[in-house]
Order: C-alpha cells, then structure tokens, then sequence
C-alpha cells in the first residue's frame, strides 16, 4: 500500500530508566502518548478471512478381493485413458456419484463396468457442509448403488463408509450382493488457509495460500478477484478465470479455473460458498478431472459492526478502527498489548528520540486476535520511543 495513503497510527511509549525506586531494583516506568496523527480518507485495509474447498469426486485406491492370493482386483476411473480412482459426481440422475471400474483376474483378464453410487448427505452439526467432506468430523453410513458388469454381474451394490475425525483418509467396502466384496481406501481432496482481501466499491482483490489435508507440502498459492453483483453486492459475488499454482519450487504447475458466482450464506452470514471448477486439478492424467470443488469462504472482520463482513461490504463504510495500545512490563521484557482489527498489519518501530526523521521497524505483525499481546525485549538505552504504522 502507498504510504501516503496509509493509515498512520503512532502511539509512543516512553520508558526511562529509573535509578532509585522502593523496590531497589531497575525498573521502566511506561508513559504512553495519544495519536500522533491519522490519515483521513476512506482506508482501503488488507483483511484475512479462512478459506476451505473440497473436490466433490472422492479419490478411491485400488481394492483386492480373494484372500492371500489376490484373486481380484477393482479400479475406480473417471477417464476414458488410465486409472486416476475417481468416483464424480452427477447431477440430474438418480444417484449422486458415477465412476468407471475395472476388475481383474489374476493381474491379467480386465473387465469394464460401471458403477452408480450415492455418497451419504449426512450433515450432523447442520454447517452446510456434508459430514463425509469435512475431515474434521468423524464419519460413517451405508448408502446404496447399482453396479453393472455386462454380461458378468448386473446388480445391486451397498457402500459401507468410515472415518475417523481429523483424517482426510477413510474405508469404503463396496459389496456387490451374491457377489463379493472389496474394501478401499478413499481420500477427501481438501485444501485449507488464509484467503488475504482488500475491500473494493466493485472489485475485491485477493490472494489464496492453501494446504492440502494430509500433504500440507502441496500448495496452492495465487491471486483471484471477485465482482460485486449490480443487483446485491453484499451477497453475490463473482469470481473471474485465474491461475493459480502449486509449491514444487523447479517446475511449478498451474491450475486455470473458470468463473464461477459466490453467495453469502444467510443462515451463517460471515460465510460465503460456491462451487469452484479446474480445468483441470490431476494434471499427470491424460484428461480431465478432480475439477468440480465447493469453496467456503468465512470473514470474521466487520469493522463498522454491521453484520455484513468486510470481504463484501460498502469500502466506505467500513473504517479501520484506531487500535488503542498498553506497555506493562514482565519479569525479563516488555509486553506491548494492541487492540485493534483482526487483520491489521502492524509495523512495530523504534528510535530513540521522539522527533526522529527516520523511525526503524523492528518487526510487522498481523493482528490475529484482539487484543494482541506483543513481546519487546527490555531497552538498554537510557530512553527509547516506540510507535505502530497500520497498513
């Protein structure tokens, strides 16, 4: 941000080094001054909000069925070319999930088939988001499908789910009545992180750093931009085609996507969802897939306490809240307490004189409670000034 157009918010504290006190030991008494001076103008701050998106298509790894020697073997596949273990969704058919299989004889005869499944709604806490695709929630059920083999096995199939919480890995045993069964591993495709903003009258700029569950060594980093709606800017949003890309640091990857619309929830009104389409997300793959994704979006910031977060709020009515500072000094520092808003980068600075041309920053900071406690070591100067610049 320009800092002529910052917000500048100086607090000074004076600590002197006080020779003889009751006590008989050194001290620092703390003298701390008003605001030395604030920008006027509308502050157009970066804010954090909590993002999280979940691929709808459940990624399933190989199962082998008949005993010690493996007789079978069942693939789950998405594409035409190759096995990428994708069970997708499908709308407007009977079932909610689709997938293409594969079974196997003896590491040799393959036979094609297909599968359709539905895959448990089950919402236990009623947070919009179904139990199976939050891995912090422990999940479990059956769910019913129909699998055909043709000229093999045309029948009914039962899917029995399990995972326990805080895993983003879990079981699934398909059984194919008077058939056989075969168990699974499955993976919930999960990425979480911070989602940084600026506010805009029509635009809202951000950038995304996410983790996937499990692998918080695959990244996706990258900038998308939000366009308020005419008819309801508070509630609607859209998002533009972008690119993203992951961590590998020779040969990074990118991941376009294509626009998509948010809304704010109303039954959770700091909340904002959509669907989030790839590309493409399984980019080794020949084709296509793992590209339909749900993204939530949670913004705990209001600054004007107007119920309406500030990721899609008026810019003008949202004015950065003037943080109010205290010093107290600990047993081997000081302690530097800010109550400002959740999100304000503070630039900590230091001189040792108050009319100082240049004021050295000695460490930044972004607000992620209100108040924040800050630590500074205890001053070897006889006085020495400290101030915060907001971003």
């Amino acid at each position: 941000m320009n800092e002529a157009l910052a917000s500048l918010i100086e607090a000074v504290i004076e600590v002197a080094n006080k020779s003889t006190e009751i006590t008989n030991m050194k001290t620092f008494m703390a003298v701390a001054a008003a605001l030395l001076a604030f920008l006027t103008g509308p502050i157009h701050a970066a804010q954090t909000a909590n993002a999280r998106m979940y691929c709808l298509s459940i990624q399933f790894n190989r199962a082998v069925a008949g005993g010690q020697s493996g007789l079978f073997s069942l693939d789950l596949t998405g594409i035409n070319n190759g096995i990428n273990g994708e069970l997708f969704p499908v709308f407007e058919a009977s079932r909610s999930h689709f997938t293409f299989l594969t079974m196997t004889f003896f590491d040799e005869d393959e036979i094609p088939g297909t599968m359709s499944l539905d895959v448990p709604n089950t919402d236990s806490d009623g947070d919009g988001f179904p139990d199976i695709f939050d891995t912090a929630k422990a999940f479990g059920g059956i769910s019913p499908g129909t699998v055909n083999f043709p000229s093999f096995y045309n029948g009914n199939v039962t899917a029995s789910w399990s995972r326990s919480a805080n895993s983003h890995v879990g079981t699934c045993v398909l059984n194919f009545h008077n058939f056989g069964s075969f168990t699974h591993t499955f993976t919930i495709l999960e990425y979480k992180g911070p989602l940084t903003y600026t506010p805009g009258e029509t635009v809202v700029a951000a950038n995304v750093d996410l983790a996937l569950t499990g692998i918080p060594n695959q990244e996706l980093k990258g900038p998308i931009s939000f366009t308020k709606s005419v008819s309801d800017p508070a509630n609607e949003l859209d998002f533009m085609n972008g690119i993203w890309t992951n961590a590998l640091p020779e040969t990074p990857e990118a991941f376009s996507f294509v626009a998509e619309t948010f809304y704010r929830d109303a039954a959770w009104p700091t909340n904002y969802y959509g669907y989030f389409e790839f590309n493409d997300w399984l980019l080794s793959t020949a084709e296509p897939d793992y590209y339909l994704w749900f993204v939530s979006i949670d913004d705990l910031n209001d600054a004007d306490h107007d119920g309406i977060p500030d990721f899609s709020d008026n810019p003008s009515s949202v004015v950065p809240r003037r943080p109010l500072l205290a010093l107290t000094r600990a047993q081997n520092n000081l302690q530097l307490t800010i109550s400002g808003n959740v999100g304000q980068i503070c630039q900590i600075q230091r001189s040792p004189t108050i009319n100082a041309a240049i004021w050295p920053t000695i460490s930044s900071v972004t607000l992620t409670n209100d108040p924040q406690i800050i630590n500074l070591p205890l001053p070897t100067d006889q006085t020495a000034f400290w101030r915060i610049q907001v971003q």
